[in-house]
């Protein structure tokens, strides 16, 4: 498996440590600007029709003043490029017009994170999402308010949500299904897309799928099967009352929505409900197990979500984190493997 390890780089200078430090200082404007080039659609059009400042203003039906001004920024953090007075795209500014990947990920953050991200500092004193408040009130965390998010909002969540996940299915049912299992329970399906794969995939598994209520009926719309049933349980509720596991048991970016202690509950849960042959499949973008700098600095600010936005106290696990809280669960991690295109991770567990 290859590991992103951070590089050792050579010390900055001083100059170069100040200019680093004010792209940081100014980096919320920096990202404001790039949604103002996207949303008036000047980026677009200086990508096919390279144009100087006119013929922009003229094309795109903006002032002068709004071209100049977002250009003087975007110039200088490498987004355009000019040439002979004329204006055009670069490979950073392409990526958000036409890599998929980068178009999800800001989406997500500008619609769903970028408001509650000035709540970040009393999230941590507080230890619940208080950015969350600033869409939908006084919700614990936001799985059970995702049926009422605004809708730019909500579209946003999924689309990111759904965009890594689902790549792996292919990948992943060909190893859970490896030795024929009757029986697939699902903790913590969502809108039932990994239900709908595996129904696909083979036509005689049954199907169960566990979640928060609010979410098992927004998935009983997206799934019309007999051979699916679901369960309505909040997993970390002392209380609940787990059904009774066999075969395959899969969490799909699911454990990463909870503290290390609430972790360890459902795993202990689910291995004193289970079957001794039973396997659990935890997938999962460990952030410690990533090819690309990239990947691990994305997954690193996605933790910040969480503390903000999402429950206030999970994060984006390493490996040795999680393997740690399998072990201490009282289970065993069996086998490992590594799932494309992103960098996913599946552990294959059983009772100790």
């Amino acid at each position: 498996m290859l590991k992103y390890r951070r590089s050792r780089n050579k010390e900055l200078s001083g100059l170069e440590a100040l200019s680093k430090a004010q792209q940081i200082v100014f980096a919320p404007f920096t990202f404001q600007c790039v949604g103002a080039l996207i949303d008036l659609e000047i980026l677009e059009f200086i990508d096919k029709n390279p144009a100087d400042i006119d013929e922009i203003t003229q094309k795109c039906n903006v002032t002068e003043y709004c071209v100049k001004t977002l250009f003087d920024a975007a110039e200088l953090f490498g987004f355009i490029a000019e040439k002979n007075g004329k204006y055009t795209t670069t490979k950073i500014s392409q990526a958000f017009l036409y890599d998929e990947m980068t178009k999800v990920n800001f989406n997500f953050m500008r619609d769903v994170c970028y408001l509650g991200a000035s709540e970040l500092l009393n999230s941590f004193k507080k230890s619940s999402p208080e950015g969350l408040k600033k869409f939908v009130g006084n919700y614990p965390t936001i799985y059970p308010a995702l049926t009422v998010l605004p809708e730019k909002m909500k579209k946003s969540w999924y689309e990111f949500d759904h965009f890594y996940s689902d790549k792996c299915f292919d990948e992943v049912l060909n190893i859970i299904f490896k030795d024929n299992p009757e029986n697939i329970f699902d903790i913590g399906g969502n809108t039932g897309k990994f239900e709908r794969a595996c129904l696909e995939y083979n036509d005689k598994c049954k199907l169960t799928m566990l979640d928060l209520k609010e979410n098992i009926g927004n998935a009983k719309n997206n799934i019309n099967s007999s051979r699916c049933d679901y369960v309505s349980i909040n997993v970390i509720d002392k209380d609940a009352v787990y059904p009774k596991f066999s075969d395959v048991v899969f969490m799909s970016q699911f454990l990463d929505c909870f503290s290390p202690e609430q972790i360890e509950f459902i795993l202990e849960n689910i291995r004193k409900n289970m079957e001794k042959s039973t396997k659990i499949y935890i997938l999962e973008p460990f952030i410690d197990n990533q090819q690309y700098k990239g990947a691990a600095y994305s997954l690193a600010h996605i933790s910040l979500y969480f503390t903000c936005m999402a429950n206030g106290n999970s994060r984006m696990y390493k490996k040795s984190d999680m393997e740690k809280f399998i072990n201490n669960s009282g289970l065993k991690v069996i086998n490992e493997y590594r799932i494309n295109p992103h960098d996913y991770t599946l552990l294959e567990c059983e009772i100790k």
